[in-house]
């Protein structure tokens, strides 16, 4: 197994129930669909993915990756039509049915019939088999098969370089023994060690309720979206500052963190793609590593100065990626808690995978979200740039994932509009301080200075003796004084 592979595994031993790691992904399918075709693209697909037909036993203690046939992965279709109002439901609860990777392989494909021309296709992933750049390849790979189906024949695509398991090997081949100091692993590993010193055990975001002993990972998510105006002036400043979208979108984050109470040490977790070599970008699999930016916000800085320290802090993590996430943990011991995730308890994505599509001949294809009720961390915010067909900025649109054992979707809901407003205010002014940066927008200052505050009533006017008699009709027995 990865390393990344290896701790979902223990994870998932821990509580095989749980569907946090479950990755869910429905096509709905418009126009005349041939089934029979679907199911053998489906067949082709798993042949050319290992991961996909990939189970995890254990022999004398550790885990083994272990390949079943293709055939091991069948399309199950309901017996009978689904009504409308019932498909989100239906959807969530399969999304959510634990996986025995033992034994089954870690994809399942299940088509709900709505209308005669009209399915939805789920297909569920474990965590432990692909990632969310996976989408793009299984993407191309499903809508080349499914059209060659349809006419009969099998697709013919160029046989993929490596597989899942090549990498297992060529992963430790590059990290070296961590037990010695010349190599890669205990170079970068000692970068780490340095940088996450005294690095606090918990983020301390207000929260609605106090934090449960174990966490229930369980969670809802809302909307969000940056209109093409901020999009660009976004992209603008991080054109003029030598850095990322990524970059000032996290800047804007940690000093929205520091404003809310969280401190002036922020740590905040953020996926990389971890195909470091172009062999891989074609290949379903689990790659993804984590990393831990930690930002230092002290001082009340300009928003300026703040991205710089935030850019040099990335471009080191950068540089330090290849150190698994699981062995950071380990390496670093911190104080460990059901309550919480280790180092960090928030995470942000800018997705940047190449976009497949799913393009099945005859069918109008639009995806359809499936939510599985579950949360990974306290807030998990992802994002995904839209760019016009002249390649202009056209919005960022994304969801806040939370744990609803700390919050409310209320709570939630304020927090993105004031990373809104730090945004816009940031674009407009680099240089101010980001404890200046006005938080509120009108309505919610007009709730808060006033319609909160107005506590006036009216009183009618009655004279003392008649109040006092009033009273102690009211509690005769009460202690008058």
């Amino acid at each position: 197994l990865s390393f990344a592979q290896r701790r979902l595994w223990f994870l998932h031993r821990m509580d095989a129930t749980a569907a946090t790691y479950h990755i869910p992904l429905a096509l709905q399918l418009t126009g005349t669909l041939d089934r029979d075709a679907l199911d053998q693209a489906l067949a082709d697909v798993v042949a050319r993915h290992e991961s996909l037909r990939t189970v995890f036993q254990e022999v004398d203690g550790v885990p083994c990756q272990r390949l079943l046939e293709p055939a091991a992965v069948r399309l199950r279709a309901r017996p009978a039509d689904v009504p409308a109002d019932e498909l989100p439901h239906l959807l969530a609860e399969s999304a959510r049915q634990p996986f025995d990777l033992s034994a089954e392989p870690p994809l399942r494909a299940e088509l709900f019939a709505v209308a005669p021309d009209e399915h939805v296709l789920l297909l569920v992933m474990h965590h432990i088999a692909a990632d969310g750049w996976s989408t793009g390849p299984l993407a191309t790979d499903l809508a080349e098969a499914y059209a060659a189906r349809c006419e009969g024949r099998t697709a013919e695509r160029p046989q993929l370089p490596v597989q899942y398991a090549d990498y297992t090997l060529w992963q430790r081949d590059l990290l070296g023994d961590a037990a010695d100091p010349e190599s890669r692993f205990s170079e970068q590993l000692d970068y780490w060690k340095r940088q996450l010193a005294d690095l606090p055990v918990l983020l301390p975001l207000p929260t609605d309720r106090p934090r449960p002993a174990v966490a229930g990972w369980q969670g809802d998510h809302i909307g969000l979206e940056l209109d093409a105006e901020l999009h660009h002036s976004l992209a603008q400043l991080a054109r003029q500052t030598g850095t990322s979208l990524f970059m000032v979108l996290q800047a804007g984050l940690a000093a929205l963190y520091t404003r809310l109470g969280a401190g002036t040490d922020i740590a905040i977790g953020s996926p990389i793609a971890g195909r470091t070599d172009e062999a891989l970008d074609d290949l379903v699999g689990f790659f993804v590593n984590t990393l831990v930016l930690r930002t230092d916000t002290s001082g009340d800085p300009g928003f300026g100065e703040l991205l710089g320290r935030v850019r040099e802090t990335a471009l080191s993590a950068y540089a330090h990626q290849d150190v698994p996430f699981e062995h950071l943990v380990e390496a670093l011991n911190p104080s460990r808690s059901l309550s919480h995730h280790p180092l960090f308890q928030t995470i942000l994505a800018v997705q940047n995978a190449p976009a497949g599509r799913f393009s099945l001949p005859g069918l109008d294809v639009t995806t359809y979200a499936v939510a599985t009720g579950t949360a990974k961390f306290d807030l998990g915010v992802s994002m995904v740039e839209q760019f016009g067909p002249d390649g202009t900025p056209a919005g960022i649109v994304g969801a806040v994932e939370y744990a609803t054992d700390l919050f409310d979707r209320t709570t939630v809901e304020a927090l993105v509009r004031r990373w809104t407003l730090l945004l816009k205010a940031v674009t407009a002014d680099p240089e101010q301080p980001i404890g200046a940066i006005d938080l509120l927008d009108a309505d919610e200052r007009h709730r808060l200075l006033e319609r909160d505050n107005a506590t006036a009533r009216d009183v009618e006017a009655v004279p003392l003796p008649r109040a006092f008699a009033a009273q102690v009709a009211a509690t005769p027995d009460a202690v008058a004084l």
